[in-house]
């Protein structure tokens, strides 16, 4: 995006071309031209560290489900030439414990001590192996070499959450703590802004392009109605108030208090730069089914909210431009399915 400079010298008379200029002081884009986009960066940092956190998350799961379905296999993969009960008890609470690391840390919206709790287990993992390694009938060379990878990983652990511990006072954060997952998505549209605004301006346009929507209608007073689809084919129903609209700039909601569904959003508006259209700027906040777990577990559906936003402004950019959506069969079907399309109706 082009940002206006001030460099004190006309570019005719400049002398100063050596390496690094671009980044003196006098070729430094100006203060009110950085801040509303140093503003959003702001706004939002405080996610560093969680994808090597969802990353431990899974892989505690998975180790967990292995120490404690296949405790024998695992001890010989260890170096353990004969196991006995005894390693297989040992191993199959090892991994009781690896399960409610791994849930603790997808399920927590700041998961630093969920993490550390993993350094305290990476240590038992340590002074079992060390026992294993103390008899010399066992195969040292596995021990080790499981060893070196058990280290490997309380590494990731500790970088983890030093990372998650630094990260600032922020709204995202402070929603976090209440459960509540918050999402950001952008795309720029090849309309003028004043058509894209008076578009989704009226809310009973949402469902065309926002395939979890059923409808949405407009009861007076700055207030809707909104029905949405849930699993099982069923449905959730809710009320919402518009709490900010400035023409042409932003548009902002929220559900009523005691709505059975928490649900805010802002989408604002600007001229894309190059007179390309209008950039659009969505901000969604949900309270969902079982926390970031139940989050988590939607992305391998694509009904993540991230996702689901991504998608939805896409389906809004198509219907814009060209007045319909663009169907393929990856639409029609989620997720991993046969190649060959069906004859099913489409549903959004």
């Amino acid at each position: 995006m082009a940002a206006s400079t001030e460099t004190g010298v006309e570019p005719s008379t400049r002398t100063d071309r050596g390496a690094g200029t671009a980044l003196g002081q006098k070729a430094r884009p100006r203060q009110e031209v950085t801040a509303p986009y140093q503003r959003l960066a702001d706004e939002d940092r405080g996610t560093g560290g969680e994808s090597l956190s969802d990353f431990l998350g899974y892989f505690s799961i998975g180790l967990g489900l292995a120490e404690f379905l296949a405790p024998t296999a695992i001890a010989r993969l260890i170096g353990v030439k004969h196991p006995n009960d005894r390693n297989r008890t040992v191993l199959r609470l090892m991994g009781l414990r690896e399960i409610g690391a791994g849930v603790a840390i997808l399920s927590n919206q700041q998961p630093k001590k969920s993490v550390m709790s993993r350094v305290a287990g990476d240590a038992l993992d340590l002074a079992f192996l060390g026992a294993t390694l103390a008899n010399s009938e066992n195969d040292r060379g596995r021990t080790l070499f499981a060893t070196a990878n058990v280290l490997a990983v309380t590494a990731l652990d500790v970088m983890a959450a030093k990372t998650l511990a630094k990260q600032p006072e922020t709204v995202a954060n402070e929603q976090m703590d209440q459960g509540i997952i918050r999402t950001k998505r952008s795309i720029t549209v090849g309309r003028p802004v004043n058509e894209v605004y008076e578009f989704w301006h009226d809310f009973q346009n949402l469902p065309r392009f926002m395939r979890h929507l059923e409808s949405v209608q407009m009861t007076g007073n700055g207030r809707s109605h909104w029905v949405a689809k849930a699993p099982a084919g069923k449905t959730v129903e809710w009320d919402a108030e518009t709490t900010e609209d400035r023409t042409n700039e932003v548009i902002a909601w929220r559900s009523l208090p005691g709505s059975k569904v928490y649900n805010a959003g802002e989408v604002r508006f600007a001229r894309a730069p190059g007179d390309r259209g209008t950039e659009l700027r969505v901000t969604l906040e949900y309270d969902p089914p079982f926390g970031k777990l139940g989050s988590k577990v939607a992305m391998l559906w694509r009904e993540e909210p991230g996702q689901q936003v991504a998608d939805d402004l896409r389906h809004f950019k198509q219907v814009m431009e060209t007045g319909e959506i663009v169907l393929s069969d990856a639409t029609k079907r989620r997720g991993p399915h046969p190649a060959q399309p069906d004859n099913k109706p489409v549903e959004l």
